[in-house]
């Protein structure tokens, strides 16, 4: 799908990849990654959560116990439309952030982690799912077949990218999961035929999973006063001219 002038767009880029979840293979992922999702958010706290990017409807949904959930995407579906790298949230308002496969698609992914980063509260959690690009799922979307269409239209960005700009902004990675092993096949019952390669790939190859999601930390920066010195502190010469003399 392309813009009116031709021009393949972000709001394309979410309506695609929204399309392709509805696929064989989109849908396996979406379980999966729910299934993942589940005790994750289910171990996160507060008021208020935010989802960056709503390409298949509310993650947190069932997940969570904080009851006020908003999703933000330029494009619907979503509560608020709005860009990511924008976000008409106030600053330190947000308890949790959920971004979907949206570093892949916003063209400054780093300004939407800032924003990220902004609007959480102290100590507020960002839950980032992305794809492996060190992974089959890497290569597969350089098939001449794939080029164009997301998700493989996307960027990769690998784990440790993930982690590199989270420490930049301050945060701390408090988890990371890495799963999908099997190739990226669009034969649904293929694909359950072939669920034993996840305990292969965790077993042997733990880091070339397809799918990751890291969970980090808002760290709050402590002030330390420093103490003035005490101008009247006893001397500890003695004075000149002075000189104690035992006995």
């Amino acid at each position: 799908m392309a813009g009116d002038d031709g021009e393949f767009t972000t709001a394309d880029a979410y309506h695609d990849l929204a399309q392709w979840y509805t696929q064989a293979l989109g849908k396996q992922l979406a379980e999966e990654q729910c299934a993942r999702l589940t005790p994750v958010l289910a171990g996160l706290f507060g008021y208020h959560l935010l989802q960056v990017g709503g390409y298949f409807g509310n993650l947190a949904q069932g997940r969570t116990s904080i009851r006020h959930c908003v999703s933000v995407s330029p494009t619907l579906p979503a509560d608020v439309l709005a860009q990511p790298d924008a976000l008409p949230i106030a600053t330190d308002s947000v308890d949790v952030v959920i971004l979907p496969h949206t570093l892949e698609i916003e063209p400054r992914p780093h300004q939407v982690l800032r924003e990220v980063e902004r609007v959480l509260i102290p100590e507020g959690h960002v839950v980032i799912i992305g794809f492996n690009p060190w992974s089959i799922w890497g290569l597969w979307r350089w098939r001449p077949s794939l080029r164009g269409h997301m998700p493989w239209l996307g960027h990769f960005f690998s784990l440790a990218r993930i982690k590199d700009w989270l420490s930049l902004l301050d945060f701390e990675v408090t988890r990371t999961e890495i799963f999908f092993y099997r190739p990226p096949l669009q034969n649904e019952s293929l694909l359950r035929r072939l669920r034993f390669i996840e305990y292969i790939g965790q077993r042997f190859f733990s880091f070339r999973g397809g799918i990751y999601i890291v969970v980090a930390r808002k760290r709050v920066v402590t002030l330390t006063p420093l103490r003035r010195k005490n101008m009247t502190a006893r001397r500890v010469l003695a004075p000149a001219g002075y000189a104690h003399h035992g006995g």
